[in-house]
């Protein structure tokens, strides 16, 4: 079931990728394409909302649901962006060194903003952030790892961290690692705050600092 969430995921970037390649080769057709992309993603997005809130409903042994925003949550959430800013940091050191080379997935995010700047980037700082976050930290901690006993949190926290990366790097590699390692700050996210609308803050964050730098 969880791997339907991922397919109809991929097929909304892939519909952002055609659009993408059609801003060089046709673009007369770009509009309606874009189109087409913003109705499945918001039928998309409302559908897996619904799973997740219908989820919570049937069976919620961690308590997720919606924390008061405080300065002290704020001061936590901003040093787990710190936390991930640091990861990113080290990253582009390693690269820069060539000690690890530059992710295929970044390479072609990239290439597709500059074909079609105001899209992609729309859609990997504002949409992405959310629906990754309902897939990867509340529908599928909640569902394969129920309980909220400390080591099935942590498990779930390595597990989704890892298909997290996997997502972004289809190979065993550094590069994976790095990766899972976001994955890993925003599960651990997820299980301190009990509310999904932080990791997506956090998420926000992330990837506008990695496409606006």
């Amino acid at each position: 079931m969880w791997i339907g969430f991922i397919f109809i995921y991929l097929v909304d970037t892939t519909i952002l990728s055609l659009a993408t390649s059609q801003a060089k080769t046709q673009p007369l057709r770009v509009n309606h394409t874009i189109g087409i992309l913003l109705i499945y993603s918001a039928l998309l997005l409302a559908f897996i909302s619904w799973r997740y809130q219908k989820q919570l409903q049937r069976d919620n042994p961690k308590h997720i649901g919606r924390t008061p925003f405080t300065g002290g949550r704020f001061l936590q959430l901003l040093a787990l962006f710190v936390l991930m800013y640091g990861i990113q940091m080290v990253w582009g050191i390693l690269i820069s060194q060539h000690v690890l080379s530059t992710p295929a997935n970044q390479t072609a995010i990239n290439q597709q903003v500059m074909l079609l700047p105001f899209w992609n980037q729309a859609y990997s700082i504002v949409f992405a952030p959310v629906i990754e976050e309902l897939i990867f930290r509340g529908i599928f901690l909640n569902y394969f790892f129920r309980s909220n006993q400390r080591w099935v949190n942590f498990l779930g926290v390595f597990v989704s961290g890892l298909f997290f990366g996997m997502l972004h790097v289809m190979s065993f590699s550094p590069t994976l690692i790095m990766y899972s390692a976001l994955g890993w700050v925003l599960g651990g996210a997820y299980l301190h705050f009990r509310d999904i609308r932080y990791n997506i803050a956090l998420h926000f964050m992330n990837n506008a600092l990695s496409l606006l730098l």
